[in-house]
């Protein structure tokens, strides 16, 4: 049951979604240092003890709001008949279809944000980075390319270029050139027929 503060505030169930809410609102629009802790309670509509309660700094909430948006935005790599399909979707979708609506990649913005690499926000943003080209790679290796872990990079790399321009341009997508230029990695990589990989070996597949 949700419980009125003489501030006209809401406490109790549902608190704790509000403020990663507001957080992600915030963050989104005007950045991490720039978002203060009596902002998020106003927008959130919760208490300074409220928020405290269930994050106990900033730090703690900036790393729950990135560990939440990791499952949207990382490529998904469950086992299908077009893997070379499942690389080239991640040039297709925008931040919007993923995980709400975010400007960039929140990961690398936090990285930027807080560039000491000791730092638990730095450190997650570099372990999302390397889970990202990872994931990109395993498509790459179904997909039969020669080296997928260099694939998967290149394509890490591409991808990430073409967000940050998209967040200078306010465009929400990769865009039509990043999508050609991955067509032309992964053809080359696998080849413009490709052989992809059996799920589950590591040869190639044949008969198609």
């Amino acid at each position: 049951m949700t419980e009125s503060t003489s501030t006209g505030r809401r406490r109790g169930r549902g608190a704790r979604e509000r403020i990663l809410a507001a957080a992600t609102e915030l963050f989104t629009a005007q950045g991490i240092n720039a978002t203060g802790m009596e902002q998020l309670t106003s927008v959130a509509g919760v208490s300074k003890r409220t928020l405290y309660t269930h994050f106990e700094s900033k730090d703690v909430l900036v790393h729950a709001y990135l560990q939440q948006l990791e499952d949207g935005l990382l490529p998904a790599i469950e086992e299908g008949p077009d893997p070379r399909g499942q690389l080239m979707a991640v040039f297709d979708a925008g931040p919007q279809d993923l995980a709400g609506p975010i400007r960039g990649c929140p990961f690398l913005n936090a990285a930027v944000e807080v560039p000491d690499p000791a730092h638990p926000v730095h450190r997650l943003a570099a372990a999302y980075k390397t889970e990202f080209s990872r994931r990109l790679a395993t498509l790459a290796r179904r997909a039969g390319a020669r080296d997928p872990e260099a694939l998967g990079e290149q394509l890490a790399l591409l991808f990430d270029g073409a967000v940050a321009r998209g967040t200078a341009l306010n465009s929400d997508r990769p865009g039509e050139s990043a999508r050609s230029v991955a067509t032309l990695l992964i053809d080359t990589a696998v080849g413009a027929t490709g052989q992809e990989r059996t799920p589950g070996s590591d040869e190639p597949a044949t008969g198609r």
